[in-house]
């Protein structure tokens, strides 16, 4: 069963604005170590940054929260599978208000996609609640 859903586009260039104006402030209030050395080996600094926002941005909004309910910037992760796809993990209060809305009997998995096309970012996020047992299709 689907628990939650969101999305959310963002510019670029203005991640890249706020990257030139607050610098290490900014990344380090919002992005994972794990983020920033990705974002920083890629040759669109500021567009992988600015897709990992947006997925922060949409998983809050899977949540049913926002940003305004108490999760850090940091409490959603973004980071990659061998093969590319974006895994989203969540910790701290994000953890705690996944496992809140997760019924018993089964286990949430966040789903997570991202993509660009300069001057946007967007990111979907898909909260699934699976059956204990089940097997995925």
């Amino acid at each position: 069963m689907i628990l939650g859903i969101g999305t959310d586009l963002a510019n670029i260039e203005r991640i890249q604005g706020t990257l030139d104006r607050f610098g290490d402030r900014f990344k380090n209030r919002v992005f994972t170590a794990v983020e920033q050395a990705k974002a920083e080996s890629r040759n669109d600094v500021a567009g992988t940054y600015a897709k990992r926002w947006a997925a922060k941005e949409a998983c809050s909004k899977a949540l049913g929260t926002g940003l305004a309910m108490g999760i850090s910037w940091k409490d959603m992760a973004v980071t990659n599978m061998r093969t590319g796809q974006p895994v989203m993990a969540v910790t701290g209060w994000a953890a705690e208000r996944l496992a809140q809305i997760t019924p018993e009997g089964h286990t949430a998995v966040i789903h997570c996609t991202l993509t660009d096309d300069h001057p946007w970012a967007q990111a979907f996020v898909v909260i699934e609640a699976r059956a204990v047992g089940a097997v995925p299709t």
